[in-house]
């Protein structure tokens, strides 16, 4: 069984930039399709971006131009960068498999953007 714990996360000004990561316990290879998700205060969590063993990514509309999504098969990782952050990215991350979600919910990891 594959286990998914995300990293990355923290505070930055608007504008600013992280890179998220999401470890796999095991190959991601058998995962066709990995996605990231956030949830935000008092709302319910959202899609973000997904992309499949092939490199095929798909985001959210709220999110294209600015974040990337990837993945690196042989590490087991799967990747978030975020460029441009506004306020309103403020959420907690997850990774998953996409573009919905299968599989048991990791930690997650904050991010945080201020004003």
């Amino acid at each position: 069984q594959v286990q998914l714990v995300e990293s990355g996360g923290g505070l930055v000004q608007a504008g600013g930039s992280l890179r998220l990561s999401c470890v796999a316990s095991g190959s991601i290879f058998i995962i066709n399709v990995m996605g990231w998700y956030r949830q935000a205060p008092g709302k319910q969590r959202e899609f973000v971006a997904s992309i499949t063993r092939g490199g095929n990514a798909i985001y959210a509309d709220s999110v294209k131009g600015r974040f990337t999504i990837s993945r690196d098969n042989a590490k087991n990782t799967a990747y978030l960068q975020m460029n441009s952050l506004k306020p309103e990215d403020t959420a907690v991350y997850y990774c998953n498999s996409g573009p919905r979600a299968t599989m048991a919910w990791g930690p997650g990891t904050q991010v945080t953007v201020s004003s």
